[in-house]
């Protein structure tokens, strides 16, 4: 995989195309990664029948695929010297 937790990338497509974000988790069997701020989805959580929680609508950042994500600034990496 070309990205790494951390790493600022650009959406390449998609409903968000051409917005950045930074990385928050990879997925690496699955060949994804979770940007943050970008596929953004909402799940509707039922209310509790105890009476603990009420429903309520989150959002949350659904993974993209590798391959649709181009690295534009990586964190900062060790370099080898000669």
């Amino acid at each position: 995989m070309n990205v790494k937790k951390g790493d600022t990338v650009k959406l390449l497509a998609g409903k968000d195309k051409g917005k950045e974000g930074v990385v928050t988790k990879v997925l690496i069997k699955q060949g994804k990664a979770v940007v943050e701020g970008l596929n953004i989805y909402k799940r509707h959580i039922k209310k509790s029948v105890n009476g603990g929680s009420t429903g309520q609508i989150v959002d949350f950042a659904a993974p993209i695929d590798a391959s649709n994500l181009k690295v534009t600034s990586a964190k900062k990496a060790a370099t080898k010297k000669k």
